[in-house]
Order: C-alpha cells, then structure tokens, then sequence
C-alpha cells in the first residue's frame, strides 16, 4: 500500500482547499431551517464553490451509467450518508441533516461533513450529534509521525460504544490528495486482525465517525447510492481533513 506523502507546496493548496470548504459549510448551515429543501442547499452550495474557483468533487463521481448528481450529499435522519438533494427533500422540525461536501482546487481534494439539528431536536438526537464530534477529536487526539493508524479505530470506537452508540463497520475514512479516496482506509472501529500502518508526517486523511443510535448495519438504496440504518434508528456524520504532522495533527477543515 503505497501512501502519498505530501509536500509542503501540496499540503499548502489543501490548506487552501480546506479553508475555503470550512468556510462553504458556515454558509451552508445559516440556511438550515424548517421548510427548506435539500436542493436549495445544494444550488447554493454549488454557487459557493465556483465562486471560490474550485469545482465539486463528488458532482458526477462514479462516472458510468450512475454518477452522483450533486455537490452536497444530504442525508436526512435515518440516511447514514450519500442522500441525493432533491426540491421533495423538505427539512422538519426535529431533523438532524447530514451534509457532506468536496471540493478539488488547483488538482487537490478537501472533505468535511457536518450534523446539524433542524430547529429543536430531542435529546437522543442532540446526544448522537455530540457523540459523534466527541469521537473524532478523541480520535485523532494521539496521532503523529510514528503511531499507528489503529490507535484511532480504538478510541474512537471506544467514545461511541460507551455512549451506547454504533459505529458503522461497512464505510470508512481514507487518504485524500490528488485523488479523492486514496490510501488508506480508515476505519471507525478495531478488529484483530486489520491491516495497520505507521502513520508519517506529510500524510493527509478524510477522517469520518459514522454513528448509529442503534445497530451498526446498513442497508443501500436501490439507487445505488444512499446508505439508511438497517434498523431506521438515527445516524450522525462528522468529518474532517487532517494532515499528520511530527508532533500531532493539522485539521485542514478547521
């Protein structure tokens, strides 16, 4: 597995990147609101994009016959990642959405996601929202050059099971560069067994706690594309790019 290592010239266009998408969901979150559809946010997110003279990295991904058509994926409640925005979309009171956005400036890729409450929301769901940020900074709390990549399986794992949560085992984090996926997968949980790596100053990583308030399995739509709980229970999303640095992380998306 060979694991791109970023030069100062590279890490500095996905600073760049990062800054600018960070900025993208600021915008994209005072929209959020009882009434509005997920395509509104996406024609706005879209808008956003260009203006900053990047393009949308996930607007037509997986080519062939079935390309994802947006620049956001919105998923809403139940839908743990990859919802399709759409005017039929409409956003109530009590929701959490997941937004998720890419963007490719200059040749180099930037990915975040966040979860965001629709007015007021109950307290299981407030929690799942904390819970799953909770668990990203205490994953990456420990990582630099030298660790291994399974130290934030184990924690990140550990802050989701102790609230009485599920981490979704079948989609995972990953490199992110010139490509938007690349090398290596980064999963939200730890088994014996996985393939680990030493983790090297320069690297840069989508990482991404997927949670569910139930059971951790998923079910694909016929669409091929949105991924809902087997059991309609609530997930949460939070994401970040992050850069390995020699003392510990840069989070890109900040």
């Amino acid at each position: 597995m060979a694991i791109p290592i970023k030069t100062e010239q590279e890490i500095a266009i996905m600073r760049k990147a990062g800054h600018i998408l960070a900025e993208i969901m600021r915008e994209l979150e005072k929209q959020i609101k009882p009434g509005i559809d997920t395509l509104q946010l996406d024609k706005l997110a879209e808008e956003l994009v260009f203006s900053h003279g990047a393009t949308a990295a996930f607007k037509g991904y997986g080519g062939g016959r079935n390309p994802f058509p947006a620049t956001i994926c919105a998923s809403i409640n139940n839908e743990v990642v990859h919802g399709i925005p759409d005017e039929s979309r409409i956003l109530n009171e009590g929701d959490i959405l997941k937004i998720d956005i890419g963007i490719n400036l200059d040749g180099y890729f930037s990915d975040m996601a966040r979860s965001f409450a629709v007015g007021e929301i109950s307290g299981e769901a407030k929690k799942l929202i904390e819970v799953t940020e909770k668990s990203f900074w205490k994953g990456i709390k420990n990582l630099k050059d030298g660790v291994y990549l399974s130290e934030y399986s184990k924690a990140v794992q550990k802050v989701i099971q102790d609230a009485g949560f599920s981490a979704v085992k079948n989609l995972v984090g990953h490199g992110i560069g010139k490509e938007l996926h690349e090398d290596p997968q980064v999963s939200n949980y730890f088994e014996y067994g996985f393939r680990d790596i030493v983790l090297e100053a320069g690297m840069t990583l989508a990482i991404e706690p997927m949670v569910n308030e139930g059971d951790h399995k998923t079910i694909i739509d016929k669409n091929g594309w949105v991924f809902y709980t087997a059991d309609g229970k609530l997930s949460a999303h939070y994401e970040n790019t992050i850069l390995i640095t020699e003392k510990g992380v840069e989070v890109l998306t900040a």
